[in-house]
């Protein structure tokens, strides 16, 4: 491990793990828990949101107020969010204020209240938030097209669950989630910033070195993605696309060769396609790739937003691109100009504290050991244009894309009649 990183394992099983960094006057602090929306089972669809937001709602020794009052007080923040995998709460402050950000978030860990009354209220909170989310189409069918695509399985579940399953939760479900998955060999507490690791193991080990309940998280199998053509009506003026495959899973060895792919294909203004869809044919405003990285799987998706008129050129468009890089793959210069990008983007991330810790508990919590900057640098440098060119054929194989396409009806995409028009074999 990189001697800037220390890690302690305390006896009941949590990870703490820091890095110190003397030249800055502040401090990040995250609890990083391995519980998603993945982990949720049937009847407990959003739960682990849910919990996120009753974490602020009061506790034995602060009401709510007294909860955002705490650190806003001394200049800091404190804040919390869900992914599929796992939930961090954490906070950024002074480091002369660390003590404080430690017993607040010690505090809410162990000493919530979810009160009933609380709970009843918070759950209107959390359906306004999926009512807002649902009238953004732009992010909704993201959410849509892996529920669709994965079925029924957690992992393609949204985050902040529906409605109905919102409405049926209750205080004994929080409480046995919490049980089963808020437990020592789930929890990674890292800290960034001008601090000492000791001094941050004493601070901590008290409360949470002696504490025991559920254990380490068991995965449910691994999704297996069904190929979709899917439409769904919206009342939007733009007609909304999202093309997808089958992705990687973390530990997958072609998965930096994927990141300079994706990259070059859809990651930013001097990418092929916003170059090709917005500033060459004017069709877009928002066009860009992405993927999903999961523990044992992932996706890889193109979306777009035009007007219904050009949704069949637009389609046409990416299909195009994808198939002239299928074909003879991604340029010398490309391929230099893309790892240096991600390299000045990865290491320009890491100037804030907030990033530090964030890297120190995603990758402690997914890796079970620390993704150094160095390392991944060391390994985007071997990736080749033979590495690139083979992922590329590996991923977007003819009979594993799905499209789907949400907005007004009247616009039925026959995908087999693009492809073939597009040159795909």
């Amino acid at each position: 491990m990189n001697l800037l990183y220390k890690k302690t394992l305390l006896p009941n099983g949590v990870r703490i793990i820091t890095e110190e960094i003397d030249h800055v006057r502040s401090a990040a602090i995250g609890m990083w828990v391995g519980a998603g929306s993945r982990d949720e089972r049937e009847g407990f669809e959003g739960i682990s949101h849910f919990i996120e937001h009753m974490f602020f709602k009061g506790t034995e020794h602060r009401t709510a107020r007294a909860l955002a009052e705490s650190l806003e007080a001394v200049g800091g923040q404190l804040n919390a969010f869900t992914t599929k995998e796992y939930t961090c709460y954490y906070a950024k402050i002074l480091d002369e204020d660390l003590d404080l950000a430690i017993d607040v978030l010690s505090d809410m860990f162990f000493s919530s209240l979810f009160d009933e009354k609380e709970i009843e209220k918070e759950k209107n909170v959390v359906i306004e938030e999926i009512k807002m989310y649902e009238d953004s189409p732009d992010e909704l069918i993201h959410d849509v097209f892996s529920e669709q695509v994965w079925n029924d399985h957690p992992l393609g579940k949204p985050i902040l669950g529906t409605e109905e399953s919102i409405r049926a939760l209750s205080r004994e479900k929080i409480m046995q989630f919490l049980t089963e998955h808020y437990a020592p060999d789930n929890l990674v507490i890292s800290v960034a910033g001008k601090i000492k690791h000791e001094d941050v193991v004493g601070k901590l080990s008290p409360q949470f070195g002696n504490f025991n309940r559920g254990g380490r998280r068991v995965l449910e199998e691994t999704p297996i993605g069904r190929t979709i053509g899917f439409y769904q009506k919206k009342e939007t003026e733009q007609m909304h696309i999202i093309m997808g495959v089958p992705g990687l899973g973390q530990d997958d060895e072609d998965i930096y060769a994927m990141h300079i792919f994706n990259n070059i294909l859809g990651g930013g203004l001097s990418s092929r396609l916003f170059q090709e869809i917005r500033e060459q044919r004017g069709l877009a405003y928002s066009v860009y790739s992405y993927h999903s990285t999961y523990v044992d799987t992932g996706l890889f998706a193109v979306y777009a937003g035009t007007s219904p008129k050009n949704t069949q050129e637009v389609i046409a468009c990416i299909l195009e691109e994808l198939m002239e890089m299928k074909e003879k793959g991604i340029s010398a210069e490309e391929l230099a100009r893309t790892k240096a990008q991600i390299k000045g983007g990865l290491y320009l991330g890491l100037e804030a504290v907030s990033s530090r810790m964030s890297r120190l508990g995603k990758t402690e919590l997914t890796y079970n050991r620390v993704l150094s900057p160095e390392e991944v640098v060391e390994k985007l440098e071997k990736v080749t244009l033979e590495d690139v060119l083979r992922v590329i054929g590996r991923l977007w194989k003819k009979e594993n894309i799905s499209i789907m396409t949400m907005g007004p009806s009247g616009h039925d995409v026959v995908l087999p009649d693009l492809l073939k028009q597009s040159g795909w074999q």
